[in-house]
């Protein structure tokens, strides 16, 4: 799995060096980032159009909670 935040060069790059077969999540918060990752063939991307550090805070406290 490759989990890419909030920068659109570098997000779209990686995802095009990436096998198909590799999930993929996009966090950005304009929303052309996301769906050009959602597009590039594969049916393993999600793409979130959300304030990447409010996701991070999300993942952070979610993940205390699984693991408490």
């Amino acid at each position: 799995m490759c989990l890419m935040l909030a920068s659109a060069l570098h997000s779209i790059a990686v995802g095009n060096l990436l096998p198909a077969r590799v999930k993929t999540v996009c966090v950005d918060i304009t929303e052309s980032v996301p769906v050009k990752l959602s597009n590039r063939g594969t049916l393993h991307a999600v793409g979130l159009v959300t304030d990447v550090g409010y996701f991070l805070e999300r993942l952070e406290a979610e993940l205390r909670t699984a693991v408490a």
